[in-house]
Parts: C-alpha cells; structure tokens; sequence
C-alpha cells in the first residue's frame, strides 16, 4: 500500500533531523533550540543565546495573550520555545512535534526545570492533531511551517483546534517568484527544500501564506518582513558550514552535510528568499 504524501515527507523529516549533523549541529551550536536569531542594530552575529531569545520575545509579544492562556506550539522540537512562553510570557504551553525523540527530550527539560505543570508535550502531527475543537487561546509555528506536506490542510487543522478569537503567530520563510531570480538560485532553493524535507518552502512564495489564512477563514492578517533581523545568523551559519560542506563535496558525502549546504546555499542566494511574521485570528 503506498503512503500519503504526508505520510512520505514525515519520514523525510524524521531522517532529516536523526541524521548525526542535525543531532549534533542544533545540540552543541544552538543548544537544542530550531530556530534563527532576531538581532537589534549593532549586535555581533555570534550572539546567538542573546538573539534567539529575542526572538522568543517577539513571538510572545506577538501572541500578546494573558498569563495562563493555552498555546499550541505546532512542531515543538525539544521544547525550548514552549518553556520560554511559560516562563517569560505566563503561558500555558502544549507542544507537538512527530519526532518521539524529541518529545521525550522536551518532557525531560522541563521535568528538570521544573516546568512540567506549564508545559506539556505529545507526539503528533499537525495535519491531524490530536486535540477537540476550539482548545487553545493561541498557536504558533516556529520554522516548521515549511516542513507541511499539506499546507492548506495543517491551516484547517490550526482553525479547528483555535478558539473563536484565537491568535494564530507564524514565523516562517517564504520564497521570491523563479522568474525573479537565477537559474543557480531557484536550483539551489529546491535542492534545499528536498534535503531538508521542506515541501511547503518551495509553495510559498511571498505572500501566499497570507492568502492561505483568509482562504482558511483567519481575519487581522498581518506580515513583517523580519530578514534583516536575522540574517546576522544567516551569515554566521554561512562561515561555519565552510569547512564542513567543502569536506562533503571533496568526499562525495554531501548527503551528510545537509545543514552546512543548506546555511551556504541560504546566504549565498539570499535574494531568494525571506523571513516574516504572519499574524491572523481565527473567525472560528
């Protein structure tokens, strides 16, 4: 029996961050946590601890909801994002994510730091969540819009599960028009999206998101287009992957090295792409 497509990219997914340099790579550079930097004027781009917690900042000041409102954090990694939400913005926090791995990685953190009574985490897939109607306050997705196999799909699911008035807050990529940028680019782009199991990247072209909400019945759509902020770690990514992707192509072993092709690939042909916040309430 053949799989659903979604069904095909969750295991992509699944190989993409099981591979060594993903495990290694978010562990021991970023501490565990997925997501880029949101850098003020002047910052060195090696602030990385500094500028990823901006960027948790952003997110709950985006969210803007009360102390003890339910969140949704669809595709939690290891949960660090869902514990600066409890911690720093009073949120009560569930994570999903479809990697067992890191669910039990997230559960354990917050065991340690005591947290476990503000943040609670399941594996599960945001195209069918395991939750009824009308559950939370607010949901946010943090880089892991892209990896949807089914984009429409997951934002019906997020409408579902939101309550009547509930704010919904993606940072995401989108993508410049082919026509718009060089052959060299667009091939790098789709070879990024493949190795990395990011089908939704290569569908969303700037402001196509936005479309998708209000086709999803979301009111208040908002973007800002955040790029600059984060491309300091954008181009810090680009020097460390240097060694590492040069021993991928001596070798034949770039299959390896996905993340060092990736940060090379991303700033080489920024022109390709950007980064935004997306913010919509649900009509319910």
């Amino acid at each position: 029996m053949s799989l659903a497509p979604e069904d095909v990219n969750l295991q992509k997914i699944w190989r993409y961050y099981d591979r060594g340099e993903s495990r290694i790579g978010y562990r021991y550079i970023l501490g565990g946590t997925k997501h880029f930097g949101y850098y003020e004027p002047g910052q060195t781009r090696w602030a990385f601890a500094a500028a990823m917690r901006q960027m948790e900042d952003r997110l709950g000041r985006e969210l803007g909801l009360g102390a003890g409102a339910r969140v949704l954090d669809a595709g939690c990694g290891v949960g660090n994002v869902a514990r600066a939400m409890a911690v720093r913005h009073g949120l009560d926090v569930t994570g999903v994510d479809i990697l067992d791995f890191n669910i039990a990685e997230a559960a354990r953190r917050s065991g340690k730091a005591r947290l476990s009574g503000r943040t609670h985490f399941r594996v599960g897939d945001y195209h069918h969540l395991p939750f009824p109607d009308d559950s939370f306050d607010g949901l946010y997705t943090m880089e892991t819009f892209v990896h949807s196999a089914d984009p429409k799909a997951a934002l019906a699911e997020f409408g579902r599960v939101l309550k009547p008035g509930g704010k919904l807050v993606m940072f995401e990529y989108s993508r410049t028009p082919d026509d718009q940028v060089s052959a060299e680019a667009n091939a790098a782009m789709q070879r990024v999206c493949d190795e990395a199991a990011m089908p939704a990247w290569l569908m969303l072209y700037h402001g196509v998101l936005d479309e998708m909400l209000g086709d999803a019945g979301f009111t208040n759509r908002q973007s800002v287009d955040i790029t600059a902020n984060m491309m300091p770690m954008a181009s810090a990514f680009y020097l460390i992957g240097k060694f590492p992707f040069w021993v991928g192509r001596v070798t034949g072993l770039e299959y390896k090295v996905v993340n060092a092709m990736s940060a090379r690939m991303m700033f080489r042909y920024k022109e390709a792409w950007r980064y935004g916040i997306h913010t919509a309430v649900n009509t319910g």
